[in-house]
């Protein structure tokens, strides 16, 4: 096999762990650290290859609601209050994350990208997960759902899903979980908070990743370009898949499944980094 052909079925490979882990409150980014360092992945332009399939998984989430967010668009441009007012909540809950990431995002880098910062969020996020979650059992002092659509969430619950996504910039948090979690903590309904962070990511994994494509446009070659598109549509066809099944999934299931994941992973995580010295 070439060295061309193995790079692009890693690409192909790593399309498709960026496609179903970024929607899914499992963080992507730890996955995509992890599993790019194990099937020893390099590229010219390693960093841009990231930022542009992350473009795959954002278009998916787009088409996957596209008719609501038509209407969205359409119903702010003509001041419909119903519309206005979601637009709105999705503005708040997007500034946090927007002026923590500007002003602060180098030294975030710089202090926790580290695998054993990972295992550690993998872990409390999973912990954190199975407790919420056992909050909304019959009996166990649970909490109180006062949101179960998309309109009828407060901004003050969109203000505090956007603070919690400023946890996600921490690897291994996981944007989807923090913001999830959060939503489910200040009383949203859980799949009316998953609906509403695939929202919340639009405008967020746009502005984050178009951010760092200008910002690493120089990387840009043409010899990595087959190997960006193959992943560009994995991610695509990926994250369309799993948008669709985590909505159908949580019809009849709650998020306790995902929280004994991240711990698993962190654990096995934990014995690969002692065992590899």
């Amino acid at each position: 096999m070439s060295i061309e052909t193995l790079q692009l079925l890693k690409a192909f490979f790593l399309g498709i762990v960026e496609g179903i882990t970024e929607f899914l409150p499992i963080s992507s980014t730890a996955h995509l650290i992890l599993v790019g360092e194990w099937i020893n992945f390099s590229s010219t332009e390693g960093k841009v290859f990231e930022v542009v399939i992350q473009f795959g998984s954002i278009l998916a989430v787009m088409w996957v609601f596209r008719q609501r967010l038509i209407r969205v668009i359409a119903g702010t441009l003509r001041r419909d209050p119903v519309e206005l007012s979601f637009t709105m909540n999705l503005i708040v809950a997007f500034l946090p994350a927007a002026v923590v990431g500007f002003l602060f995002i180098k030294a975030i880098k710089a202090l926790f990208y580290h695998p054993s910062v990972i295992v550690v969020t993998l872990i409390l996020g999973g912990v954190i997960m199975l407790w919420v979650e056992r909050r909304r059992k019959p009996g166990v002092a649970p909490m109180v759902v006062t949101a179960d659509s998309l309109d009828s969430i407060t901004w003050r619950q969109a203000l505090v899903i956007g603070l919690a996504q400023c946890l996600a910039m921490v690897p291994g948090t996981s944007r989807s979980a923090a913001t999830i979690i959060g939503g489910m903590l200040v009383g949203v309904e859980r799949r009316t908070a998953t609906e509403f962070s695939f929202f919340l990511a639009m405008p967020t994994m746009l502005a984050a990743a178009t951010y760092d494509l200008i910002k690493n446009a120089s990387l840009l070659t043409q010899a990595d370009s087959l190997a960006i598109a193959v992943g560009f549509v994995t991610a695509f066809i990926s994250a369309l898949l799993v948008v669709k099944g985590l909505l159908s999934y949580l019809s009849g299931h709650t998020y306790r499944a995902f929280g004994w994941y991240r711990i698993a992973l962190g654990v096995v995580v934990t014995i690969w980094l002692v065992t590899r010295g």
